[in-house]
């Protein structure tokens, strides 16, 4: 076992561990997302996931949007799923390649059955999985094979001072112990980007994240009319005293740790291929990332706001933790930890990142999070460019 310890969590077919045990109705297109939330009404104890895409994508956006949703239902907190499309062919491309996990899934198509047909076809099967998932028994597993993911909201002085370091200093003990995390918003480094780079493994994976950086860069130059006033940094962080994008980056980047070194850079909604910290390509929106870390497998994250980001996801737990102390006081219902007490002198980073892990330890054994209990479950594809 690793220096962690261990958690109760539900081994999947494929090995994965995950901490929750969901069974999805996930809609291949925005025309499906009736249907599935009608299997959802009927079987209590589904998931639906409606989204706004699916029709008319191509090239890069498609590919994107074909891992997205795999992913989404590959992801170890998925017990089972039931695809719906309107039409059989990328519904069955989904549905292939969720059951590469091993994992129960079926698909149905609403042309030639109509949506009444199509939704007691689906029931019945949800119904089915709903039953078989119920059986599903927790496992002791090491903490280092809960994958963790992490990115910052709302950012202010006290993210960049206290909860980001806190989660820097939870990433220096889970990627020492053996674990797999990931780190990302791309647009969020803009001022740090030097500083990065020299926190890969090798040159070769800093300069991997170079050129992903400098493509964000050159489309941001090609799209801008003046300027990132008003979106980088926003109009929260400059309320919360960071004035520039180097001020929110250099924040930003705490999360990271102090010994981490990240061994590799991810594709959006990419999964890794072996333990570390991991660098992924992903917008800073809030829902957006979590969206592309959960279908990368991620299932858990830990999301540091100073000013009350209330973010949540359908698959990947969301921890929210502030050391803003007006924050923790007057949107208490969203935080999850108050680490505060580190600018008060009454707590050090390291005893902050113990407690933290304490926690992330809890919600893996089945404590549900601010933004389960609040019902927030955003969930947002990347889109790169418009349909066709």
């Amino acid at each position: 076992m690793s220096s962690l310890g261990t958690v109760w969590g539900y081994r999947r077919e494929n090995g994965r561990v995950g901490i929750r045990n969901h069974v999805v109705i996930l809609p291949l297109d925005d025309l499906s997302n009736s249907a599935c939330e009608k299997v959802a009404y009927n079987v209590k104890g589904c998931k639906a996931i409606p989204h706004a895409y699916g029709r008319l994508q191509f090239g890069k956006d498609l590919q994107l949007f074909f891992r997205t949703l795999i992913g989404t239902g590959a992801n170890p907190n998925v017990a089972a799923v039931v695809v719906i499309g309107i039409e059989p062919e990328w519904t069955n491309i989904i549905v292939d390649g969720i059951a590469e996990t091993g994992k129960p899934v079926a698909g149905f198509s609403i042309e030639r059955f109509g949506e009444f047909k199509t939704v007691e076809m689906a029931s019945w099967k949800a119904y089915e999985f709903i039953q078989w998932a119920s059986e599903q028994k927790r496992e002791e597993v090491n903490l280092k094979d809960v994958w963790v993911s992490t990115k910052c909201g709302e950012s202010d002085t006290t993210s960049g001072l206290a909860s980001n370091p806190t989660v820097g200093n939870v990433f220096d003990k889970l990627v020492e112990a053996g674990a797999t995390c990931s780190f990302g918003e791309t647009s969020e480094i803009t001022g740090g980007e030097h500083w990065c780079k020299a926190r890969a493994a090798t040159p070769e994976v800093g300069e991997a994240f170079m050129r992903i950086f400098n493509d964000y860069q050159e489309m941001i130059d090609r799209n801008k009319t003046d300027d990132l006033s008003g979106s980088q940094p926003t109009k929260g962080n400059i309320r919360g005293g960071l004035t520039t994008i180097e001020e929110k980056a250099l924040g930003n980047l705490q999360k990271i740790g102090k010994k981490c070194r990240y061994v590799g850079c991810l594709d959006k909604a990419e999964a890794p291929t072996g333990p570390g910290l991991w660098f992924m390509d992903t917008s800073s929106a809030a829902a957006e990332a979590v969206t592309l870390w959960a279908a990368a497998g991620f299932v858990a994250h830990l999301f540091p706001t100073g000013q009350g980001n209330i973010i949540g996801n359908p698959i990947e737990p969301v921890i929210k933790l502030s050391a803003n102390p007006l924050t923790c006081s007057t949107m208490k219902e969203h935080i999850d930890y108050d680490c505060s007490a580190i600018l008060r002198g009454e707590m050090t980073l390291d005893q902050s990142g113990d407690g933290l892990l304490e926690l992330l330890k809890r919600v893996c054994n089945g404590r549900l999070t601010a933004q389960e209990i609040l019902g927030h479950e955003e969930y947002v594809l990347t889109k790169l460019y418009e349909s066709a």
